[in-house]
């Protein structure tokens, strides 16, 4: 469970990540024939939710698992 943090409050048990990575970068798991921008917005709203920084939603319906890796960030610039 990822807490939420919202106009200064914290909210406990917000939403469930797949997968956190030292409280830093999230990654949302999929399984389907392609992502669509609804799956994008969905890891960029945890993003903001959590205040974490970037994002990686990872395919496995995809034909190879490069055409399925998706880089999200927030408020990053998109080089790093």
């Amino acid at each position: 469970m990822v807490p939420i943090a919202y106009k200064g409050r914290q909210i406990d048990g917000g939403y469930r990540a797949d997968i956190v990575v030292d409280g830093i970068v999230v990654l949302e798991l999929k399984s389907i024939e392609s992502l669509r921008d609804v799956h994008k917005k969905q890891l960029l709203t945890y993003l903001k939710l959590s205040g974490m920084k970037l994002g990686f939603l990872l395919n496995f319906g995809e034909e190879t698992m490069k055409k399925g890796l998706v880089r999200i960030v927030n408020g990053l610039p998109e080089e790093i």
